[in-house]
């Protein structure tokens, strides 16, 4: 039995075999956690059922974040099917397209609010489901994605590095809220990765081409490399670390 032995997880995000919450989703069930997983929308769908079979999960039903209905919904089919949960997985994330090719002020009010909502806000929207059932366990931890744009302007990153600042200052909040039930929030703040969701960046491959030639480690980064350090951070392995941003990033963010 791994280290996340006997643990139900709530994995939020994965779009296709290429997603970094798909690399956790594969390495929780390596550890030996039960696994739920979401999809949004018929199209993802169909990609989502195959990868839970691969790994014996449970597709719990359809989640999107804007939508209240179907957050209730999900955390209420959690409750029905395992009374608790241990883990929540957020890697949810979204800027129009326009925005991640044009300059950060031509963004639109529509658009700025759009993706902090369903970037940040819906962290805050899912821990508040996910809590009473994460007490229902003795506590539990939850973890979201961010990147460096969160905290430098990155290029063509735009409102997305907007929205990843407002998240991981959600951990923050989240971190001190939760804590007195031992529930921990954290980010992990990947390298770039060839996703759905990165290839509407313009010119992505000159951010991926830049961290492998001037990282500390000279190498691009392995999604396993993310899954494993997301259930170490998920696990007891890291009981006293709430509150984090923790880089997998091969040392891009210390290189000066």
């Amino acid at each position: 039995m791994g280290i996340a032995g006997g643990k139900r997880a709530l994995v939020i995000g994965v779009a296709n075999d290429k997603s970094l919450a798909w690399a956790i989703a594969r390495e929780l069930h390596a550890q030996g956690a039960e696994i739920c997983l979401t999809y949004q929308g018929e199209v993802l769908e169909k990609r989502v059922r195959p990868l839970a079979e691969q790994i014996g999960a449970t597709v719990i039903g359809e989640l999107d974040v804007t939508l209240d209905s179907q957050v209730d919904a999900v955390f209420t089919k959690i409750k029905q099917q395992w009374g608790g949960l241990d883990m929540l997985v957020h890697a949810v994330a979204y800027a129009a397209r326009e925005d991640l090719r044009d300059r950060f002020l031509n963004v639109t009010r529509e658009n700025f609010v759009r993706a902090v909502d369903i970037s940040a806000y819906s962290l805050v929207a899912l821990a508040r489901a996910a809590e009473p059932l994460l007490q229902a366990r003795g506590g539990g931890s939850i973890l979201t994605m961010s990147y460096l744009g969160a905290v430098r302007a990155i290029p063509n990153y735009n409102v997305m590095g907007v929205a990843k600042a407002a998240l991981e200052a959600c951990v923050r909040y989240l971190a001190l809220d939760l804590g007195p039930h031992n529930i921990r929030v954290n980010a992990l703040s990947a390298a770039p990765a060839r996703t759905l969701a990165s290839s509407a960046i313009r010119d992505f491959h000159v951010m991926a081409h830049e961290v492998e030639q001037r990282s500390a480690l000279r190498r691009a980064m392995r999604p396993e490399e993310v899954g494993t350090m997301a259930v170490a951070l998920l696990s007891d392995l890291a009981s006293g670390v709430t509150g984090q941003t923790v880089y997998v990033d091969l040392g891009y963010s210390v290189v000066g």
